[in-house]
């Protein structure tokens, strides 16, 4: 039957000229023809642009995470009939059923990216498929439908050049994209959801800690708290890891430190620094330089910039570049015999980040990380930066 004679029917029977059972199975026939299926494509992207821009927010004094811009992208899902055509959007509110799996069982996850402005005012984003590939890889664990990776980042970058106006020109700052996925199954019960919303907002950021950039932090390492554990979701990028840690937070606060030293098991394993992965640059037992980090054992999530530090590092050739356990035991006695130089995290919202003091078990413990240059944490920061703004050319970075 042709589209038009099958609205026209469709339409008679809504109007209750033809019986009901036939208004039923002409429904369930457009239905099928929604435009909806088992990936999205950039290619549908449908978009409605603001009627309203928002001014917009001086580079030179941006907070992290306070500012969004004018338009954000969204793309539904349902067990029934798949995806449906991605929207980009006016920036607006959701509206999700109270009942929604997202806010009763954390069915969510999401991802942290930026793109950056180089001083040839082209935007570039930076290792996005390594994004693309956490976020799918969580998306399976949450139990939230899979995606195409190359689709969703070609519709992000559609997004990006629709707000473009909102990438800072400048050198210290950049524009956040925040893509998320929430489970929006509208009934009470621990189970897979049947419905669910991708979406993805944007915002200009400046240093994520209010001291600056590259401002060293001091650390509460307390074995009392534990971030995750051998067989959860610590290497997922889901809520359910970051809501618990706030009280933990607010804990280091209360003892003069900036951020939390996550350990683990008998033994005080190191295995992140608030939300950051964690390296230490020191002479290990056998006098070789070598730049550590925990190995991704499925309790330490696999940071975009961890890696690059990770292949920066095995680039250069100049120290050992390794990924295994060490404890807080390891560090102390290191500390104790001055092998330790220099311990910092790492991270996309901060890139990397100095460590210069730990609180464990109720003693300061003195990092000699600044002391130290640090040579080699501003070494991967320029690095990285120079490669984040285009400054340097490299296959790390995608064009918007």
């Amino acid at each position: 039957m042709a589209a038009a004679a099958v609205l026209g029917t469709w339409a008679r029977a809504r109007l209750g000229v033809l019986p009901g059972r036939v208004c039923a199975a002409l429904t369930a026939l457009l239905g099928s023809q929604r435009p909806f299926s088992s990936i999205f494509k950039a290619s549908d992207l449908h978009v409605e642009l603001s009627q309203h821009l928002k001014p917009q927010p001086d580079p030179g004094a941006l907070v992290f995470g306070k500012n969004f811009t004018d338009h954000m992208l969204t793309v539904e899902w349902s067990q029934d009939r798949g995806w449906g055509r991605p929207h980009i959007k006016p920036f607006q509110n959701l509206t999700l059923h109270p009942a929604s799996s997202a806010l009763h069982y954390s069915v969510e996850l999401f991802e942290g990216m930026k793109a950056f402005r180089g001083p040839d005012q082209r935007i570039r984003l930076f290792r996005p498929t390594l994004n693309m590939e956490r976020m799918h890889r969580s998306a399976v664990r949450a139990c939230l439908p899979a995606f195409d990776q190359a689709e969703l980042l070609e519709c992000i970058c559609q997004l990006i050049s629709i707000d473009q106006d909102w990438v800072p020109r400048s050198d210290s700052a950049s524009l956040y994209i925040r893509p998320t996925f929430i489970g929006t199954e509208p009934s009470l019960g621990v189970s897979k959801s049947s419905y669910a919303l991708l979406f993805v907002i944007l915002g200009p950021v400046g240093p994520y800690f209010p001291t600056g950039n590259f401002s060293p932090v001091s650390l509460l390492a307390d074995p009392r708290f534990v971030r995750a554990w051998m067989g959860g979701v610590g290497d997922c990028k889901v809520g359910g890891n970051y809501g618990p840690t706030i009280y933990v937070q607010n804990e280091a606060a209360k003892k003069g430190c900036q951020q939390v030293l996550w350990l683990y098991g008998d033994d005080h394993q190191v295995t992140e620094v608030g939300t950051m992965n964690i390296f230490m640059y020191w002479t290990d037992e056998h006098g070789d330089l070598e730049l550590v980090t925990p190995p991704l054992n499925g309790i330490i999530l696999p940071g975009v910039i961890r890696q690059s530090l990770l292949d920066l590092g095995r680039k250069w050739g100049e120290f050992k570049v390794s990924e295994r356990i060490f404890t807080m035991a390891d560090l102390l006695k290191g500390l104790h015999e001055n092998r330790v130089k220099e311990v910092f995290g790492s991270g996309t919202a901060c890139v990397v980040c100095p460590i210069n003091h730990i609180l464990y078990q109720g003693q300061s413990y003195h990092i000699p990380t600044m002391e130290n240059g640090p040579d080699v944490a501003k070494r991967f920061l320029k690095e990285l930066t120079d490669i984040q703004y285009g400054r340097v050319s490299s296959d790390w970075v995608h064009p918007v």
